[in-house]
């Protein structure tokens, strides 16, 4: 969206001097971004439209096979997006390309939505668009800058040992006897006593 925003400093009441910006926005339309990874190199291919049809998609599938060697097979991963749906007389027409999808809400795995949390905290947080025009310069000139240094994702293991092995642990110790606690509790306040003494 290209959101304007009124920005500024302000002084807090401690005498510190932070940049302000205000809650409310004028709204100047929206844009859509299309973008691909090269899982290989890092490098990202974007592309915007003022739509998000499928002919738009179609349109950007080109350009992204367009300069690879003819033959080659292209492996392609999306969401499960409406739009990279029903693309079978796309896929027929290149049958060197095959769509693979996430599973539901698992749009995570796909490495090109790590970019989107890069583009999205380096170019849009606290940002402030008079136009479309300008956020569409500010998502080209990004992806531009991104491309110098691309390089590819690398997934790894986190390891956990020693001290932090043992607080998690403990925390997942805690955590356990809190929840059976809790649930002893209502238990208790929910039984009725099973004998009346005098």
């Amino acid at each position: 969206q290209a959101l304007e925003r009124t920005r500024g400093y302000v002084q807090t009441s401690s005498g510190k001097i932070v940049q302000g910006m205000k809650s409310t926005y004028k709204r100047h339309g929206t844009v859509n971004l299309f973008a691909a990874l090269e899982v290989a190199t890092g490098a990202i291919r974007g592309k915007t439209t003022q739509t998000k049809k499928r002919a738009d998609f179609q349109a950007f599938m080109d350009e992204v096979i367009e300069d690879q060697p003819a033959g080659r097979q292209i492996h392609v991963i999306l969401d499960n997006l409406s739009t990279h749906k029903k693309n079978d007389d796309w896929l027929a027409a290149h049958p060197n390309v095959t769509f693979h999808f996430t599973p539901t809400s698992a749009s995570w795995l796909n490495q090109v939505e790590i970019w989107f949390g890069i583009f999205q905290r380096k170019t849009l947080n606290n940002a402030s668009f008079g136009s479309i025009e300008q956020l569409t310069t500010a998502i080209h000139d990004f992806t531009v800058a991104y491309n110098v240094n691309a390089a590819p994702f690398v997934w790894r293991k986190r390891e956990v040992r020693g001290a932090q092995l043992r607080n998690t642990i403990v925390n997942l110790c805690n955590q356990t006897l809190e929840q059976r606690t809790h649930h002893l509790h209502r238990v208790f306040e929910q039984t009725p006593p099973a004998w009346t003494g005098a």
